[in-house]
């Protein structure tokens, strides 16, 4: 028997024992169970985002596919970010995935941008301040899920921290797989529309029994989600750069420099620094020493509060 041949009756039969232990659902149950998640999504999670954070977005269901877990994983494609979750009584891993533009979108929004001034931005990986704000969206969509399945108890989403999807740790070689469904969304905001994944193990979902939760109340501010926002971005750590004018040199005596060689600064008296972050000027400072270690002194900032906080978002 050829390898090819050896592979297929070798998958034929891991889908056939799945099958025959509840951990496999025919096409058309897991079609409707992903429709009943959808149909709860659409109808309750533009209302979560809307009563704590005030944006308007529209979420519609967009379809379901059955395979192996990791395998599903790996089809998103790049510009995703991910989350490993857990509920107790319920299942002990499921993964959610929300596209990059949504996140990146939102927090230009909640950050004070203009909403006719923002475009649907450029697909890339989140960065890590947008991966400490993405906490807050996964967190959403959790309590979304949460709300929806037959979990007793009354425990709360347990997440890892998100982290974009081409930083997924391999899998490993001797790792048991299992069938799952990708259940997938669209949401959009403004000219924005990305994708929610909703990734749960089938053995879980086809004893899942899907409700639809009882509407919160709309009171609840949005200050206080913006708030929390705002605060995380201040607790994340960014790497600052520090820049000093040196006095300018012709290039031949450049060229003709060795080691050894010192070059003075432009300022005699107090020397100026210019400290920048992602590319971004913020503080204008002055050059100084404390023990062993140099430092600078800030003197001045280059912008408000809520625009550094704009800035380190770019």
């Amino acid at each position: 028997m050829s390898q090819e041949s050896q592979a297929k009756v070798q998958t034929m039969d891991r889908a056939l024992f799945a099958k025959l232990t509840g951990g496999l659902g025919d096409q058309a149950t897991i079609g409707k169970l992903a429709a009943a998640f959808g149909q709860v999504y659409s109808e309750f999670l533009p209302d979560f985002i809307k009563t704590e954070s005030g944006l308007d977005v529209s979420v519609a269901y967009a379809g379901c596919q059955s395979g192996l877990m990791n395998d599903l994983i790996a089809g998103l494609g790049g510009n995703c970010a991910l989350v490993n979750g857990s509920l107790r009584n319920w299942a002990p891993k499921f993964v959610l995935g929300c596209g990059t533009g949504f996140i990146m979108t939102m927090m230009e929004h909640l950050l004070g941008a203009l909403p006719e001034t923002i475009e649907a931005p450029v697909a890339r990986p989140l960065s890590i301040i947008e991966l400490d704000l993405a906490v807050m969206v996964f967190d959403k969509i959790a309590n979304v899920l949460r709300s929806a399945v037959n979990a007793s108890g009354g425990f709360e989403p347990n997440l890892d921290a998100p982290f974009n999807v081409e930083n997924r740790p391999k899998p490993a070689a001797d790792q048991a797989d299992e069938f799952a469904a990708a259940i997938t969304m669209t949401i959009a905001l403004g000219k924005t529309v990305s994708e929610i994944i909703v990734i749960i193990p089938q053995q879980v979902l086809l004893r899942t029994v899907v409700s639809v939760p009882k509407a919160k109340n709309p009171s609840a501010a949005s200050e206080a989600w913006t708030e929390q926002l705002s605060e995380q971005v201040r607790r994340s750590q960014v790497t600052l750069e520090a820049r000093i004018r040196l006095q300018s040199l012709t290039l031949n005596t450049i060229s003709r420099l060795a080691v050894g060689d010192v070059i003075p600064f432009m300022d005699t008296d107090d020397v100026r620094v210019e400290v920048s972050a992602n590319s971004k000027d913020l503080y204008i400072c002055e050059f100084g020493r404390s023990g062993e270690n140099y430092t600078v002194r800030v003197k001045d900032n280059v912008n408000s509060d809520d625009e550094l906080l704009r800035h380190l978002m770019n």
